[in-house]
């Protein structure tokens, strides 16, 4: 079976999707339901765009029980979840590679964890070749709903 294979959504082969916030998060929940560590998903799109909103329900459908919040400020929160710890990691803050030394990026890429990471452009080289990459952005004319694009 292909590792992958929830990262596409249905009617959207390599390509994007326009979803409501509702089907962005279900989407989310079942991407986090199918997700197995060692995982780092990689979050991209502009402020506001949803990335927070899409790791709530990922980690929601991963088994995380408590409020997953935005960690702009904290830059990593760590949660329990049944198959392994999530780290939900935003690097909006970051200015340099090095930067990711302090927060402990090789120990936490290296760990048998879920990862999710917001503004992952901000790790350059050092993001895992494995990733998975989803972009989310405004969908032109539709403000209530996201342009998803994954795998």
């Amino acid at each position: 079976m292909d590792a992958h294979h929830h990262t596409v959504p249905a009617l959207a082969a390599r390509g994007h999707l326009v979803m409501s916030e509702v089907e962005l998060i279900e989407w989310g929940e079942r991407l986090g339901a199918d997700a197995h560590p060692q995982l780092v998903i990689a979050l991209t799109g502009e402020l506001g765009a949803g990335k927070t909103t899409l790791a709530q329900a990922i980690c929601r459908g991963y088994g995380v029980i408590e409020p997953v919040t935005s960690p702009t400020y904290a830059i990593v929160h760590e949660y329990v979840a049944p198959h392994s710890p999530v780290f939900h990691i935003d690097l909006y803050r970051i200015e340099r590679l090095e930067d990711l030394e302090q927060i402990g990026w090789n120990d936490i890429i290296a760990s048998n964890a879920l990862v999710i990471v917001e503004w992952p452009e901000r790790a350059g080289k050092l993001l895992p070749a494995g990733h998975v990459p989803i972009a989310l952005d405004y969908a032109p004319d539709r403000p209530d709903c996201r342009l998803l694009l994954a795998g």
